[in-house]
């Protein structure tokens, strides 16, 4: 883009969470500590923040279990315990629930649907129809690394007006 206007919350107020989760070799509580450390949360308010974001995210059961002995749905839980404890504004999910079993990835998408209706502003990246028709509520969709369609979700679905998502939901290719 070469013109235009971002309006987003502090980097601070952000949290990500990818396609592949990234845990350390550390327990599962710690792992959302050392997240909250880095956000400048000073105990005891670190853990009570992790108490209650493993509570949230079913993972109280897990917090002294080395993260990386987890399940795949299990850290990705994780990855969003740590986005949960730092109380964002803004996530951004990328592709949250590629690679994960059905049950799993429901429940990533219930954890994602909670915090938004916390007031959270979720921004996800998908390529399972489904799901966006579950969760979006906008849909941006791009082609060819080009915006061709930003539209709220339910008339995207109704009537794409690009060829090219016209094609995706019928699951063909230009």
């Amino acid at each position: 883009p070469d013109s235009g206007r971002v309006d987003a919350p502090p980097r601070t107020a952000q949290a990500h969470v990818f396609q592949r989760p990234a845990v350390l070799t550390r327990s599962a509580a710690a792992n959302v500590k050392f997240v909250l450390a880095v956000h400048g949360v000073a105990e005891p308010e670190r853990s009570i923040r992790t108490d209650r974001a493993l509570l949230a995210c079913d993972l109280s059961g897990f917090r002294d279990r080395p993260a990386r002995t987890l399940s795949g749905g299990e850290q990705q839980r994780l990855a969003l315990a740590c986005a949960w404890a730092c109380e964002p504004a803004l996530l951004f999910a990328d592709e949250p629930t590629a690679n994960l079993a059905p049950a799993s990835a429901r429940a990533i998408e219930q954890l994602l649907l909670r915090l938004h209706g916390n007031g959270t502003t979720l921004m996800m990246t998908t390529h399972n129809v489904a799901q966006a028709r579950r969760m979006a509520t906008r849909i941006v969709f791009i082609d060819g690394g080009r915006v061709v369609e930003d539209r709220p979700a339910d008339a995207f679905f109704k009537g794409p007006e690009s060829a090219a998502a016209r094609a995706y939901l019928e699951g063909e290719t230009l």
